[in-house]
């Protein structure tokens, strides 16, 4: 589609052989510096991003994502905005890009989610997908009308009747396991859609259909993957955004906030002894995790 002046573009991630690095990344399309975008959308984004850092600097072995929850409520609350209802982060391990572990971080839970989501202590060697989105309207969400493309294989066990359906989840099961996937990724999308219904109909897929602010007004993501390591942490992808194309009449005046974000993202790093164990964490990260598996 034409991605003309203003509408907020977003990119996504990849896996290797199980392993997700996944992002997500709002702007607004010609804003700049010297024309920088205002208004609800510049708050919401401008929450989103500051919200992502403050969670950077927290996810840290012995902190909790109780220090993370609060951080960023204050952060929303200081750009009059709200984090979407429900949205989680969470640890990954291999083939899980979603919440399947009961390491969460949650942000504006709903009344189940109070009850279920326990807090917990991130520890060394953990790997998450933190996961800031951040509305200026209320945060209820509601699907998009639009043609959902996006499904994910489930764990659940079904005999298909259709034959158009077995061949199309075989397929499914050898080309994408258990990771996201588009229709358009088939050669022959109308023989695929065939065989996808059998296949909702008995959740042996899950779908992601297309959400949007219940309000109608501008939601902002970002989002990273970030290694918890024995001096800090790596985040692997995301970060790059420039607050001077987005201006707000709101900031933050929360003391504990605006320390917490003046303090540096890169991990500690004293001799070199010290330098050599950070530049291996993460392949010690990727090795325990796949020892779990």
């Amino acid at each position: 589609r034409d991605l003309s002046s203003g509408i907020n573009a977003e990119y996504g991630g990849v896996h290797i052989d199980g392993y997700a690095a996944v992002t997500a990344h709002t702007l607004v399309v010609g804003a700049t510096p010297e024309q920088p975008a205002t208004g609800v959308k510049a708050d919401a984004i401008l929450a989103a991003h500051n919200a992502a850092e403050a969670a950077l600097r927290l996810i840290k072995a012995g902190n909790t994502n109780v220090q993370v929850s609060e951080a960023i409520q204050k952060i929303t609350d200081s750009y009059k905005c709200t984090p979407l209802e429900g949205m989680l982060s969470y640890q990954i391990k291999r083939y899980q890009t979603e919440a399947d572990t009961d390491k969460q971080i949650v942000l504006n839970p709903s009344e189940a989610q109070k009850k279920e989501v326990k807090d917990i202590e991130f520890a060394v060697h953990e790997v998450y997908a933190m996961d800031v989105f951040i509305t200026s309207g209320s945060g209820k969400t509601k699907e998009y009308n639009t043609t959902t493309t996006v499904y994910r294989r489930t764990e659940e066990v079904y005999q298909l009747k259709m034959k158009a359906s077995r061949a199309f989840y075989s397929d499914v099961t050898n080309r994408f396991t258990l990771m996201p996937f588009t229709i358009r990724a088939f050669e022959e999308e109308t023989k695929a859609r065939m065989g996808l219904k059998e296949c909702v109909t008995h959740e042996l897929l899950q779908a992601y259909p297309v959400q949007q602010d219940g309000d109608g007004v501008p939601v902002a993501q970002f989002k990273y993957t970030v290694l918890v390591v024995p001096n800090g942490n790596i985040r692997i992808n995301g970060g790059l955004f420039d607050t001077a194309t987005c201006k707000s009449e709101h900031k933050i005046e929360d003391k504990a906030i605006l320390d917490l974000l003046a303090q540096s993202a890169n991990r500690k790093a004293g001799g070199k002894k010290k330098k050599k164990k950070a530049k291996s964490a993460a392949a010690e990260a990727v090795t325990e995790a796949a020892e779990q598996s």
